[in-house]
């Protein structure tokens, strides 16, 4: 396992990969836009040059950039306005990290907001074979794992499964888990049996050679609560036993990127770097034969 960190683009796409230098993270997930806004931004092409020589002076490896789709795309709304704007986002948040190379595009599907979960799937289904034509080699898209109530879709395996099944199990199509929006939505990952089973789960419904990276955040909210309240690691309801998430044998090798809030809610740092590397070192060496 490898750690990386979610990172502004402030002043350039570019710049993401000095702010993972200088904190020491062997990744980095970013937004191509702002988070705030529908508005795609207008990259100056040049920075997709200097990004992809950079990551190759840097030696990231692979699975260690990934760009996040805005937090205010929903494919499962009954709301067209906002499915049209959500289509066009994540689209773009694809093109651009197609231009810079990045591993993958994660994405949460949304809420069909009490239209029924029948009625949201058949909602998400044409997008998500729209956006798949647009991955490569290279680009994946990976659905997350989500928390919170309101018809939220994609909290648990077989919400996620269901998807890969309407796409045909399209082979650029992959997973990301979230440790917080587990614990949130039921899923005590500090539970070895409990752990085991949700892998054994994700493998014999997607297979575990989808899972191609981690968000790694300690839970804000009580188990179950479906609240999304990311807390800074060892300082939520996780805390030291998130370990036992981070070295798990099969999660080994995956890139993990932190999305804590950090000293006054101004994201990752290299204290927070160094916690959870520390937190997996421990707990491998606690697990050891």
């Amino acid at each position: 396992m490898f750690f990386g960190a979610h990172l502004s683009a402030a002043g350039g796409i570019h710049t993401t990969l000095e702010r993972a230098a200088e904190m020491g993270a062997d990744g980095v997930q970013l937004f191509t836009q702002s988070p705030r806004m529908w508005r795609a931004t207008n990259h100056d092409p040049a920075n997709f040059e200097t990004f992809k020589s950079r990551r190759e002076e840097l030696g990231i490896a692979e699975g260690g950039v990934v760009a996040h789709a805005l937090y205010l795309c929903n494919l499962a709304t009954p709301d067209d306005v906002i499915y049209e704007r959500s289509r066009a986002a994540i689209t773009n948040t694809l093109e651009v990290a197609c231009a810079i190379e990045a591993d993958s595009v994660v994405f949460h599907v949304g809420s069909h907001l009490g239209a029924g979960l029948e009625a949201g799937m058949a909602r998400v289904e044409p997008v998500l074979r729209e956006l798949l034509t647009l991955c490569n080699e290279r680009t994946w898209l990976l659905l997350e794992n989500s928390a919170g109530a309101g018809g939220t879709i994609g909290r648990s395996i077989d919400e996620l499964a269901a998807l890969f099944d309407a796409c045909d199990g399209h082979a650029r199509l992959g997973v990301c888990l979230d440790t917080c929006h587990l614990y949130v939505s039921g899923v005590d990952v500090t539970d070895l049996d409990v752990l085991d089973d949700l892998l054994d789960e994700l493998d014999a419904r997607i297979g575990l050679d989808r899972l191609r990276a981690l968000h790694v955040n300690d839970a804000g909210a009580p188990l179950g609560s479906n609240r999304d309240r990311h807390a800074n690691i060892g300082e939520g309801a996780l805390g030291e036993k998130l370990g036992l998430f981070l070295a798990h044998p099969r999660l080994q090798g995956l890139p993990a990127f932190l999305e804590v809030p950090g000293v006054n809610k101004k994201g990752p740092n290299a204290d927070e770097l160094r916690k959870v590397r520390e937190l997996h070192e421990r707990w491998l060496e606690a697990t050891r034969p």
